[in-house]
């Protein structure tokens, strides 16, 4: 991890951590950048997602999916999470239209698009279950989509810093670009789902599911499981997006990106400054 000054290892009382969700729901619904993390960053995984939980609270949208991101393995800490999470909001999922759809991101912060291979969950995960192995996931119905993530943030810094400072902040998601069905994904082999990345016409990263560790599957099980250890089980009609499968590629306000899912479609966005948040 980075060096960071204050008291890194240890717990924030609760109230430090209602102030660093504050400071970023007020950023986020300003549309401001932030200069510097806002306090000390959270000792470990699971108080960063104390402060996630706070600011989910704060936010006045309704959470309908959330996306994946890989942690290396030297990023990792005792939880042994080798992915966290972040929420989608509904304001900030759309469906494709065929055309270019405008994307928020942060002035003076952080911005990128990833290309994502999305599942919408379409029956309730049961009660009461805490781990899930791939194969387990993989049996639990969902449809599979091609999408594009928008990763944005008003801290700059925001994958620098790592885990505990992502997961902090929404997992430093801002939108969620949802395209066509990749029919029968259960059945396919993932080699042959391939996305290529293009920003202004230039590519950027080429790819697809397998670059995810593990492959669908092991995204789809972490994110049931570390779901259901913080008390919110998906449900039918929630959206996981799996990780990116071209890389992480900066964009900033008045480019363009373009994703190619070989045989499956074509994402077009362009990239907006991202404005004040209405109210709910």
């Amino acid at each position: 991890m980075s060096t960071v000054t204050g008291h890194d290892g240890d717990v924030p009382a609760a109230t430090e951590l209602s102030a660093i969700a504050d400071r970023f729901v007020a950023a986020r619904r300003r549309g401001e950048a932030l200069a510097a993390f806002p306090g000390a960053i959270p000792g470990d995984l699971v108080t960063a997602y104390k402060v996630q939980d706070l600011a989910i609270a704060q936010w006045p949208d309704t959470v309908v999916g959330w996306k994946v991101g890989y942690i290396p393995a030297e990023r990792r800490d005792g939880s042994g999470d080798e992915r966290l999470l972040g929420p989608i909001f509904a304001r900030r999922f759309w469906n494709a239209t065929g055309g270019s759809t405008p994307i928020p991101v942060f002035s003076g912060g952080f911005g990128a698009v990833e290309a994502e291979y999305v599942l919408r969950l379409d029956a309730d995960a049961p009660e009461g279950k805490l781990d899930w192995s791939p194969e387990e996931a993989a049996a639990l119905p969902a449809t599979l989509y091609i999408g594009v993530e928008v990763a944005s943030s008003p801290l700059a810094t925001i994958n620098e810093l790592g885990p505990r400072v992502v997961i902090s902040d929404f997992g430093n998601n801002n939108g969620l670009i949802l395209g066509a069905e990749v029919p029968g994904w259960t059945a396919l082999d993932e080699s042959t789902l391939l996305a290529e990345t293009f920003i202004d016409d230039a590519s950027v990263g080429s790819g697809g599911a397998q670059r995810l560790p593990g492959g669908l599957r092991a995204a789809f099980a972490f994110a049931l499981s570390r779901s259901a250890r913080r008390g919110r089980p998906l449900r039918a009609g929630e959206y996981i997006a799996t990780g990116n499968a071209t890389g992480i590629h900066d964009i900033v306000a008045g480019q363009h990106a373009r994703v190619v899912f070989d045989g499956h479609g074509t994402l077009d966005c362009h990239a907006v400054p991202a404005g004040a948040e209405p109210a709910a």
